[in-house]
């Protein structure tokens, strides 16, 4: 499990008195387990130090913490660590950039590799698996902690679908177990990420009985705005409904196209073999290679992504 930058990110922790850390924008299970569990094993270890955590609030992940408001000040000679965020222009608060020393703590693909350290292990199913490898590598001098131990299982059941997607490994599976050992209910975290409002349970009964699916395995649907205000959504309600296409029998890569209020759509893209990612790229997105999101100007752009999906499968279906 371990790895030198380990080391050198926890002497970085050791030095600084004031620790401000970052997340990326839309925050999911992972980006807020992994900022607010790499906040709780700083506080415990060095409970001298200041350390924050910044960028918007959300509601439905209230249970895995809130934000810290600081003024720009506090960044004057701080250490700021940024996790879960492969490109700067995600990162929650552009404030990021203002700390005395910047660190990167990813897992996604290392497209844009800022910060003076920057740390990412795309074989890692998370970044709360390599900040929970980071404490458990160190020797004592990040120990791991139950509330911490909490929050960084919670940002790996969240990333790898409970387990299920192809990025859960061995190791995966071994770190989750070692935090396990901490005095926390990990049923009580796996009933909270499968509980939905009454909305969002609509939602996914229309996403189900409304989705497109072609005969290469392509599936898709769009939510317009005038969807979602009938169940009452918005776009952060949408985010349990992305797996239900990979549910259905015969998918094999989808896309869940959210209009947004400007008449813009935020495209999630998944799949169950084909390497979607570069479809991303070319639509002003990026991710993993069966998980990633994009942007579409217009429905014309959407029935391009739509298309380039097809290709891919029939490409894999010919090819496996």
């Amino acid at each position: 499990m371990g790895n030198p930058i380990y080391a050198e990110i926890v002497n970085k922790i050791q030095v600084y008195s004031t620790i401000i850390i970052h997340r990326h924008l839309r925050p999911d299970p992972d980006a807020l387990g992994s900022q607010n569990g790499l906040a709780s094993l700083i506080r415990q270890a060095y409970p001298e130090k200041k350390v924050y955590v910044v960028g918007e609030n959300e509601d439905s992940l209230s249970y895995l913490g809130s934000m810290d408001s600081i003024p720009d000040e506090a960044y004057e000679g701080a250490l700021v660590i940024v996790t879960d965020t492969a490109n700067q222009p995600r990162v929650s608060d552009n404030r990021f950039v203002k700390g005395d020393y910047l660190i990167k703590i990813d897992h996604h693909p290392n497209e844009d590799p800022y910060g003076d350290i920057c740390l990412v292990e795309t074989h890692s199913s998370s970044s709360s698996e390599i900040i929970a490898k980071i404490s458990f590598s160190t020797e004592g001098t990040l120990p791991m902690n139950a509330a911490a131990a909490r929050l960084l299982y919670a940002g790996i059941v969240g990333d790898t679908g409970r387990f299920l997607y192809p990025a859960t490994t061995a190791v995966t599976m071994a770190v989750a177990s070692k935090l396990m050992q901490f005095d926390f209910s990990a049923s009580d975290i796996s009933q909270m990420m499968n509980t939905n409002s009454l909305k969002t349970a609509n939602l996914s009964g229309f996403v189900l009985q409304s989705l497109t699916i072609n005969d290469v395995g392509v599936a898709s649907i769009i939510l317009s705005q005038e969807i979602l205000g009938k169940f009452g959504a918005v776009d952060s309600d949408t985010a349990p409904v992305v797996p239900l296409p990979g549910t259905v029998e015969g998918v094999l890569c989808w896309g869940i196209f959210v209009e947004q209020p400007n008449g813009t759509y935020r495209c999630r893209l998944r799949s169950k073999g084909p390497i979607i990612n570069e479809v991303a790229k070319r639509h002003g997105g990026g991710g993993h290679p069966l998980a990633s999101g994009a942007n579409a100007k217009d429905e014309s752009e959407i029935n391009d992504i739509i298309l380039e999906l097809e290709e891919l499968a029939i490409e894999w279906q010919n090819t496996h």
